[in-house]
């Protein structure tokens, strides 16, 4: 199983709250940056296959890759269009999915507790997997996943008011596919590059699989389990003060 953790973007709109606008998986909390937490959490569900997509300020990432002296080191994948969004990252990162077995899909900007790693990674077989928080507040930012019968209907910020569900839960940002799945999905984002350069969220991509059903996609509900998609100013506020204390101690994994 490898991890491809897209981290390429510029995160304009935490501009303001930085005095030296950095990627934002280079934030720290707690003494750790983001990365490194994904490098741990991963290394303790014995996930160590990492694969990095960045872009903007690419080197100081992979400075902060030298000074955790992380082995063995990430594959570093660099997206030189990274301005026109995250579609591009997963295109540009196209062998990573396509050369067999299965793979974690993570946004890098997400700080989140050990039980969502676990809930990411849970069972022996190869399986398709959106993790989903039934516990988040409705607006227009949250990507809504809607569930009927056990079956994803809707992936979306947007969702139409006559469609039918059971569930509703907000994305994660992290995603499991077997080979087959993670193949289609570099079809569908070769797909939408050739139409229109890639300039859509890579989240278009995979509402696209989801909605064609040519897969069985199950859902994982990590409902209670703390994490913050660090998007605002307002939400490095809150990672700090509400999320971080309630993390499961990273105790033994270097």
């Amino acid at each position: 199983m490898r991890a491809i953790i897209l981290a390429a973007g510029r995160g304009m709109r935490l501009q303001q709250a930085q005095s030296e606008h950095l990627p934002k998986c280079l934030l720290r909390f707690g003494g750790m940056s983001l990365l490194e937490r994904h490098l741990r959490l991963l290394k303790s569900v014995d996930v160590t296959e990492i694969v990095l997509v960045l872009g903007f300020r690419h080197e100081m990432v992979e400075a902060e890759l030298d000074r955790l002296h992380w082995l063995p080191r990430p594959e570093i994948v660099l997206n030189p269009r990274f301005e026109l969004g995250s579609m591009r990252s997963v295109h540009t990162v196209a062998d990573s999915l396509t050369r067999g077995g299965e793979v974690l899909l993570m946004d890098a900007d997400v700080l989140y507790d050990a039980r969502i790693a676990k809930a990411l990674v849970a069972g022996e077989r190869p399986v398709n997997r959106i993790l989903i928080d039934r516990d988040f507040e409705m607006g227009d930012e949250p990507v809504k996943v809607c569930v009927r019968d056990g079956v994803p209907v809707e992936f979306r910020k947007q969702v139409a008011s006559d469609l039918e569900f059971d569930i509703i839960g907000e994305s994660v940002g992290f995603f499991r596919f077997d080979a087959a799945g993670a193949a289609r999905l570099a079809a569908l984002v070769a797909e939408s590059v050739a139409a229109d350069g890639g300039v859509k969220p890579h989240e278009e991509a995979l509402r696209d699989l989801i909605l064609e059903r040519s897969l069985s996609i199950e859902i994982s509900d990590v409902t209670g389990a703390p994490w913050i998609e660090i998007d605002f100013p307002t939400d490095l506020v809150r990672a700090a003060d509400d999320v971080l204390p309630l993390l499961q101690p990273l105790t033994g994994v270097n």
